[in-house]
């Protein structure tokens, strides 16, 4: 099990620590669509082998946001709640694609911070991207328009699928957006209507690139 290209502090640590903190992973598999964590629960530090994962907050109402996603020797502290004391943050963590993740036990986790300095500065500037990135969401969805974060959600979607054919419904995307599906019905009608993208059931084609990074950036 090699996990000295998932975590940059690998070389810092003693072959002790080495030893426990891959002692301590569990590789898992999982399927696109598995729900891995939800709310309070402290399953563990997630470290992403191959395949893809996604971080979103839930609404009372039942209404989903995408406040991030996790690739390939990506790691998620979300799902280790224990180890963020004071911060109230329920995500929820699922798999996007199909999925080979470490799970590293948050006591392991945590044992590595208090004796290694490196282990804790990079653990804070992690944290600190991560919310450097939910503030820029925040930011997106007050003041930034829907058809342009529409946009640019189809042109992010493009580019991680590699092709401009895209099998998403209208009820996904309003998940990764925030919103309801009729909006997000009505706003690609309209995008349809303007010659930038075709809508066949299940998909969504887009047909004018440059259209919708002009958009994306209004």
């Amino acid at each position: 099990m090699d996990l000295s290209n998932v975590f940059p502090f690998w070389e810092k640590l003693t072959e002790e620590q080495r030893q426990r903190l891959t002692a301590g992973a569990v590789l898992r598999t999982v399927k696109a669509g598995v729900l891995l964590h939800q709310g309070g629960d402290c399953l563990g530090l997630l470290a992403v082998r191959t395949g893809q994962l996604r971080a979103y907050i839930l609404s009372d109402q039942g209404r989903e946001i995408t406040l991030y996603r996790l690739f390939d020797r990506d790691i998620c502290l979300f799902s280790a709640s224990c180890l963020l004391r004071n911060i109230q943050f329920d995500v929820t963590i699922a798999a996007e694609k199909d999925t080979q993740l470490w799970v590293i036990p948050s006591d392991v986790y945590q044992s590595l911070m208090e004796e290694s300095a490196t282990v804790a500065n990079y653990t804070n500037d992690l944290m600190g991207s991560r919310f450097s990135e939910v503030m820029w969401l925040m930011e997106q969805v007050m003041w930034k328009s829907f058809d342009a974060r529409l946009a640019a959600f189809l042109l992010e979607e493009s580019l991680l699928e590699d092709t401009a054919s895209l099998h998403l419904t209208h009820e996904r995307i309003a998940n990764h957006l925030g919103t309801a599906r009729e909006v997000v019905t009505r706003m690609l009608r309209y995008f349809q209507s303007e010659g930038m993208v075709r809508l066949t059931r299940g998909t969504v084609e887009l047909t004018d690139l440059e259209r919708l990074r002009r958009l994306s950036k209004a």
